[in-house]
């Protein structure tokens, strides 16, 4: 069971289960614990394989145990998601730990992932269980519908879940060369149905330098 000690510790509790977590984000236990690296994000050779070619790296440690294990990364934010048979699009670098019964891997993000800098590929959760994802200060869930499709800064962007369509919107003009532009390049649109996790700090992208 997870559940929030504070916003910047997360609390696990164990009854012989397993939690994936990210390698070296134990912070304390209690009880009785045992620790092991995993390759690939937990999905074995062929998930390590995949990950190598894609570049979208993710070191991942199981710990099963009795008691409570804590886990947190450099004081950031932390956020619960509940998954309920649907699929999680995160960056590798946000996801801290999952239930050990979801499945992770990778997806192809295109324009998006490559104006954030981290790569064409992104990470996926999905199945049923919850999964902690960490920001840069608290982050805010924007609603997605049909009738209000979002549009998002790359370097804010944490996650998404949902049936969500992505497309990537460019304002490069001529005047953008010259430093004339208005400092938003670049920016995410989702349309459809889900939800969107954003953080209130924008981490440096290649579109951000535009």
């Amino acid at each position: 069971m997870f559940r929030l000690q504070g916003s910047k510790v997360l609390a696990v509790d164990m009854t012989g289960d397993a939690v994936k977590a990210k390698n070296g984000s134990m912070v304390a236990y209690d009880g009785q614990m045992a620790f092991k690296k995993m390759s690939g994000g937990g999905e074995g050779i062929r998930g390590m394989v995949t990950r190598r070619l894609t570049g979208e790296q993710m070191t991942v440690m199981e710990v099963r145990g009795q008691g409570t294990c804590w886990f947190a990364d450099r004081a950031s934010e932390i956020n619960l998601v509940n998954l309920q048979g649907d699929k999680l699009y995160v960056e590798s670098s946000n996801l801290l730990a999952t239930d050990a019964g979801l499945r992770t891997g990778t997806t192809f993000t295109g324009m998006r992932g490559a104006s954030q800098g981290n790569g064409l590929f992104t990470t996926t959760v999905e199945g049923h269980g919850q999964a902690a994802i960490v920001s840069d200060g608290p982050a805010v869930v924007l609603r997605v519908s049909r009738q209000y499709p979002l549009t998002v800064d790359p370097g804010a962007y944490i996650a998404h879940q949902g049936n969500l369509n992505q497309s990537f919107q460019s304002g490069v003009t001529f005047r953008t060369l010259f430093g004339e532009g208005g400092g938003e390049a670049f920016q995410i649109r989702f349309e459809g149905d889900g939800l969107v996790y954003v953080q209130p700090s924008e981490r440096n992208t290649i579109a951000g330098d535009v």
